[in-house]
This record gives C-alpha cells, structure tokens and sequence, in this order.
C-alpha cells in the first residue's frame, strides 16, 4: 500500500499527490523508493517545494516522461513529476519558425500540432511517442536524424527557469552589453554569470577544456557540462556568436535550475519524397566500413542494426511484418535514407548510393524501399532497446557503455578495438543505432543479480571508458551522464575541468537540492542497481502460465525503463 502524507508548506501547494516513506511490501523485494512525487500545476507550487527542500536539506528530482536511460530521474528526495500540468503549446512564431512549450509537451503531438504550420521539431528519438521537451533539453537528446538536424541543443534559444534560491530567470542570447549587464546584478542569476566569466575568462582554462573534451566534430556528445560550448561564444571567443546559457542548461541533467518554458527554433517540414537503401552485411566491420562513403551523400538517416536486434523481431508479433525486407541472414543492415522534394532528383541520387555502396564489395543486397515501408523499416529500428529488454532469463542487454560516440572516420577502428575488449570478456556484444552521426548503441549481456557479473559490470564499462578517451571521444553521446557515467567524468575530462563542473553546480545550486549525485558528486556506478546480487530469487506461483518467461517476476523484469507504457 502506498501511504499518502501530507507535507507542511506555507500557503497552499497545488499537487494531486505526495507520498513518502514508499516500500515493496514482499520483505525479499524491500528497497526503499523516492520519498514523495509531487505533480506541481504552477511556477508557485515550483517554488514552494524549492523552499521547503532548500529548508528541510531535501533533493528534487525534475522528471517528465521518465524514458532515460542512465538513471537521471530517479533518487531520495522529491520527485517533481511535470508530465501531468506542464503541457501547454504556447504561441508559433510562423516567421522565425520557433515555438513555446511548457516541459511535459509530448515531442510526436509537439510535431502534429506544428504540422498546421508546416513546420516541425526536428531531434527525433526512439522514445519520440511519450519522451516530452523538457526531458529531452535536460539530456540534450539527439535520435535518428541528428545528421540533418542537429541535437537539442542546437534548437534551444530561450529557457525560463526557477533558480536554486527560488528566482525566476530567463536564460536566452545576449550581446555583449547585455552580458555585461548580467554580470553587475546583486542576484544568484548575477552570481552565476559572474563566476561563470571569472572561471572561463582565463586562456589556460579555455584551452585545457579544449584539450580534453571530446573532439569538437562529434556532435552527439554529453559527458559532464557544456562549458566547451560556452566558451566559443563572447565574450570568451571574440569572433563567437552571442552569449546563451542554454547551451549550458541542455543536457545538465535538471541539475542547475528548474525548467519551466522553453523556446524552440523549428524546421520546414522535411521532403516530401524519400527512398532508403538496406543495405546488408556478413559482418560488423564490413558495415561501419561502408559508414565514410555512405555519408557522402547527404544522408537524412544513417542507422544501424545489428544480427541480436535482428533475430529478437523474429519471435515479436508486432515487428515481424516490419520483417518484409530482410534478405538472408544479415550480421548487420545499414538503413540509408534520402529526402528531396524532386522525384526524379531523389532516383539519381538513389543510383549514385547505390553504386557506391555496390562498388565498395562490403554489402550481399541493397533493397531500395519508399514511402510506407520506410516507416515500417523504421519502427523495426526503433523497437531495438525495447526489444534487447525481452531477452528471457536473468541475463540481460545493460546499459553501462551504450552511448559511445566518436568521429565517424574513427568508428571503425574504434569498433575493432572494442569488439576485441569484449572478445576478451567473452561477451557477445549488441550493436546498433546511429552509425552516422559515430555513435552506436553498445551493450554486453550481463546477469547483474550475481557478483561475477557486477564486476565484469565495472570492469568492462572501466576498459571502455579508456578507449573512448584514447580516441578523444564522449562516453555520452545521447543517454547522459545520470548515475551510470557520471562516476568517469573525471576519468574522460581530467581532475581540473571536473573540479571546474562541481565548481558551476554549486554556484547554480548552492545547497545542492537539485537532483544531486548526477554530472558530479556522484555515486560509483555499480551502487545503485535494480537487483539484489547472490540473493536467492524467490518462486512465485501464480494461476496464470509465466513459463515463458521463467516466471512472474522475470516478465516484470523485461520493464527497461524506456517508458513504453505510458
């Protein structure tokens, strides 16, 4: 039973619920979960649970739809749950082609209410039917057509926040007058302008950042805070483009201030036509092989699926129609998109693909396909981390070193290095996701309810974080940093530009109130698991048939958090 208690604040806070001191009941399951949800309708009622946190030294967990993936959402303290009342579209701008939305705004309706306007959103993730807009600014989400498009970072101009001290702030670009400006105010917004300036003005802090942040041709990249993409900007890089600390804010994890409206810059529609080549491989290097050539012609989407992902629709009912297009038994497809509002454009384009990839001898077959069954080769792809969750038994695909990314010239070799890593462990490792942007969707397969395997947990994700580093690339590309990388920030950027980034969070977040333990101060890695490890699993009966799964409880555990049921 879930015990409802109320929490003193002054003046009335407007949720429909707070619950603390929330336990499983069965003793053999007993782990302790959030203290309170609260699902706020107003700025006021931010403020409040600010206050009363900031009082009581309690944490708040922003959180709207809950599909990441590194445990950024979850934690002791309160989870501020927006999904519910933050929902609003506000106005379109058709001119500028930007749009206002509250958090908890849904990215597909984002897109079909936009399509009024001929206008969309362009950063497209997997989870893009329930993921919503604040989550995807707090994890700088990027998806499969970030090499048109960009991430989410690049489609922010405007935040409006509540700071840690319960201000209100609007965090947009400013010229160098305005920056100035900023930096005179006697408020934690001035503060924090102030330190950032201070800290960032030296040139042997700008270039130490450079030297050991990931490559700056790597888009997909979320390791720690920002701060390489502050500084190209003035009054750090005099050729730079305005100030804006949105750049900062995307992809810190709710970790500086409390997100409350957001202004996006938007795209035309894309082309009306499309074809996509499938091209199939015998091999995983074959494949990341043909990934240089097949950039060169102006892909929309470049991703990738791997034999494990393949042979996992084979038993679902849902994608085994999206099947249609498979030739033979691939180890690997690399699915290759082109958009062109010319028809006869598209179909030259297509040729010139097709013979590049033909000439290159890597692929066996290059089906073409069009309109709808481009979607249904898509939702095949899409379904992948749904379907890795599915494996029945205790071991499992994890995500601990699934969201490498490095400069696509360097996937291949990369990949070789670390197909020979997991070779050494004995692992038959998943591969798949966005090849074209450098950044595959990397997962050994682990049984984390025993010992043996929570180690190798820590060793393999330990050995990978080196060789991502020694190809200067980021250990997050897309998931974030949450409670899974966050411990190897230090490790990927060095010991001074972290003391730097725990140097900007307490600036923001004086009492350290927001979502703590993520980006910094974080806790190892292998501390915060779902399981019990060496517990003896108990048998639970049940009048419903759960062989198929070896049980109830293991077909409870196929859930990975993707948020699929909402």
């Amino acid at each position: 039973m879930l015990k409802k208690t109320e929490i003193q604040l002054e003046g009335e806070l407007h949720v429909d619920d707070l619950y603390r001191n929330i336990y499983a009941t069965d003793a053999s399951v007993y782990r302790k979960l959030p203290m309170a949800v609260a699902y706020p309708r107003t700025k006021e009622d931010i403020k409040k649970l600010i206050t009363y946190a900031s009082q009581h030294r309690l944490s708040l967990i922003p959180r709207t739809a809950g599909t990441s993936l590194a445990g950024q959402c979850v934690g002791e303290g309160i989870v501020v749950d927006v999904s519910r009342h933050f929902t609003r579209i506000f106005h379109v701008d058709q001119e500028k082609r930007t749009v206002d939305v509250e958090p908890g705004v849904i990215r597909d309706e984002l897109n079909q209410y936009l399509e009024l306007y001929n206008l969309f959103f362009g950063p497209n993730t997997s989870t893009s039917n329930r993921c919503m807009i604040g989550g995807m600014v707090g994890n700088n989400s990027s998806g499969t057509t970030s090499i048109q498009y960009g991430v989410t970072r690049d489609k922010v101009l405007e935040i409006e926040a509540i700071l840690s001290d319960g201000s209100e702030v609007v965090f947009k670009s400013l010229s160098e007058e305005k920056f100035k400006e900023k930096l005179e105010l006697k408020t934690l917004e001035g503060s924090i302008y102030r330190e950032l300036h201070n800290r960032l003005i030296s040139k042997e802090t700008r270039e130490r950042i450079k030297d050991n942040y990931p490559k700056p041709e790597i888009h997909r990249r979320n390791t720690g805070y920002a701060i390489d993409e502050i500084i190209k900007l003035k009054p750090f890089a005099p050729e730079g483009g305005d100030f804006n600390l949105c750049k900062l804010i995307c992809g810190s994890e709710g970790t500086l201030a409390f997100i409350t409206r957001i202004r996006l810059q938007l795209e035309d529609l894309p082309p009306k036509y499309s074809v996509m080549v499938a091209a199939h491989f015998e091999s995983i290097e074959n494949c990341l092989n043909a990934v240089v050539p097949a950039m060169n012609h102006q892909l929309f989407t470049c991703e990738m699926m791997d034999k494990v992902i393949l042979d996992r629709t084979k038993s679902n009912k849902g994608q085994l129609p999206n099947r249609f297009f498979i030739e033979g038994d691939p180890e690997a497809i690399l699915m290759l998109e082109l958009r062109s509002d010319d028809e006869n454009e598209l179909e030259d384009r297509k040729k010139r693909l097709l013979d590049t990839m033909k000439e290159s001898g890597l692929g066996y077959a290059f089906p073409v396909l069009y309109a709808d069954d481009i979607r249904k080769a898509l939702e095949l792809r899409k379904a992948g981390l749904g379907l890795l969750g599915n494996i029945v038994g205790d071991k499992k695909a994890v995500a601990c070193i699934e969201d490498t990314a490095v400069a696509v010239e360097d996937l291949a070799p990369y990949i070789s290095e670390f197909s020979g890593l997991m070779k050494k462990y004995g692992q038959k490792a998943v591969y798949y996701a966005h090849a074209g942007a450098g950044e595959l969707h990397l997962r050994p397969i682990l049984n984390l309810k025993v010992s043996e395997d929570v180690a190798l947990f820590r060793q393999i994700t330990t050995d990978v974080a080196h060789l991502v580093k020694k190809y200067r690339g980021s250990l997050s590309g897309e998931h974030g940093d949450g409670i899974v990388r966050s411990e190897f920030i230090k490790l990927m950027l060095g010991e001074e530009n972290y003391r730097l980034l725990s140097e900007i969070k307490s600036v923001f977040d004086p009492k350290g109130i927001f979502n703590p333990g993520k980006i910094v101060h974080s806790p190892q890695m292998d501390t915060s698991l779902r399981y019990e490890k060496d517990r003896t699993e108990p048998e639970i009966k049940t009048f419903l048939d759960f062989s198929g799964t070896k049980g109830i409880l293991r077909a409870a555990e196929q859930c990975n958090g993707s948020g699929d049921c909402r």
